[in-house]
């Protein structure tokens, strides 16, 4: 079910965590983003959110999954804490391009946007 795994340090180096490691397919493509048009890029950002959606439901089979998981809520809350944190770094993310922007290091284009 998986192609390999591994266990390293922790974020704060304190404890050991486990990956997973898994590849099911290797097909790729590749489109140029830079030439597409508002609408374009729309149908392109929802064709990839619908393929890596199928890509995750598709990882495995899952009592096994849920007996690698188990019964406790360690993982659940992991994943709350991951998702809180991406937020918060997307939203630091964008207040420091629009700084970027305002102060000239960032040269941004408003393009068919009213």
């Amino acid at each position: 079910m998986f192609l390999g795994w591994t266990s390293g340090l922790d974020a704060d180096g304190a404890g050991s965590k486990h990956y997973y490691i898994r590849q099911l397919r290797d097909m790729k493509g590749s489109m140029s983003v830079p030439l597409m048009d508002p609408h374009q890029l729309g149908y392109y950002g929802r064709l990839c959110g619908w393929a890596l959606a199928r890509a995750h439901a598709r990882t495995g089979r899952a009592s096994l999954v849920s007996g690698y998981l188990g019964t406790s809520e360690v993982f659940d809350h992991a994943i709350a804490d991951f998702a809180s944190a991406y937020a918060r770094q997307n939203e630091q993310d964008y207040r420091r391009l629009l700084e970027a922007i305002s102060a000239g290091r960032v040269l941004a284009a408003d393009e068919g946007r009213s």
